[in-house]
């Protein structure tokens, strides 16, 4: 029987590298995009993607939602795609440089219970030091301290009130322009709760582990070496994974019972009649 041959890929990640504490997160680069997909599949999403072309493709266990991750040469191209059906639901893009772990934030929120009264992602910004404007159309920009990281909301068609949200990190080219390094693209009916998750993730503090100079722009971020590498990394993504398996079988559980029909009206259980000798 022939052994598979051992070729070199970054699916053999988190073992095949040494990792490091990279801050801060959101200049990191895309890391491993399993940190999302993975989740997702977790929690009941299906993989209904071509497995000779090059993409991810996961509808939800309710084909509500959809996920394509379809790398393009595009230097301004979105290699996420996330949207929720059927056509003419809301829709939200990410760059091919966009931190898994800032997507998570968005599509992890997208696996919890929707909540009463969605919430309003601009104080999650400014508690964490960012500028804030608001002008006379309802427009609102944010920016982060470092000056090349924003999130915006900005009107597409201001007679009906229409507003689309981006974020994005661009670098000054030293001639007066900007290079972008990533963005994110969220639709006028992209929920709130989403954009919260998006910006929490957005504004965490916490490390996240890359290569050593496996990064777009190694002086922008801080690197240092972890102790173990890859067995810490493969058990906490197993916990991740196994807390979403958790989390989408209760609420599966609870589903199920708030959809199970009530009884009639004056309804009373019937009980055996009893048998007489």
């Amino acid at each position: 029987m022939t052994s598979r041959p051992y070729i070199a890929s970054q699916a053999d990640d988190p073992w095949s590298r040494i990792w490091c504490d990279t801050t801060p997160r959101h200049l990191a680069g895309p890391g491993d995009p399993r940190h999302v997909t993975q989740a997702l599949r977790a929690a009941g999403w299906k993989n209904v993607g071509d497995p000779d072309f090059p993409h991810v493709v996961l509808a939800g266990p309710d084909y509500q939602h959809t996920l394509v991750l379809e790398p393009t040469p595009e230097t301004y191209g979105s290699w996420w795609r996330i949207s929720s059906m059927p056509w003419g639901g809301w829709h939200a893009s990410f760059g091919g440089n966009t931190p898994a772990e800032v997507i998570a934030g968005f599509t992890d929120a997208l696996l919890r219970p929707t909540p009463v009264v969605e919430p309003d992602f601009w104080p999650t910004l400014r508690a964490a030091g960012w500028t804030y404007e608001r002008d006379e159309r309802g427009n609102e920009h944010a920016r982060h301290p470092d000056g090349i990281t924003t999130m915006e909301r900005r009107a597409t068609a201001p007679d009906r009130g229409h507003f689309a949200c981006t974020a994005e990190v661009a670098l000054p080219t030293g001639l007066g322009g900007h290079h972008r390094l990533w963005h994110a693209y969220f639709d006028d009916r992209t929920p709130g709760h989403l954009l919260a998750g998006f910006a929490a993730a957005l504004v965490d503090q916490s490390p996240v582990p890359r290569g050593r100079y496996d990064v777009p722009h190694s002086h922008l971020v801080t690197q240092v070496e972890r102790g173990a590498q890859g067995d810490q990394l493969a058990a906490a993504h197993e916990a991740r994974l196994k807390a979403i398996r958790t989390a989408a079988r209760k609420a599966r559980r609870a589903s199920a019972l708030t959809t199970r029909p009530a009884p009639a009206p004056g309804a009373e259980t019937a009980m055996p009649a009893s048998r007489s000798r």
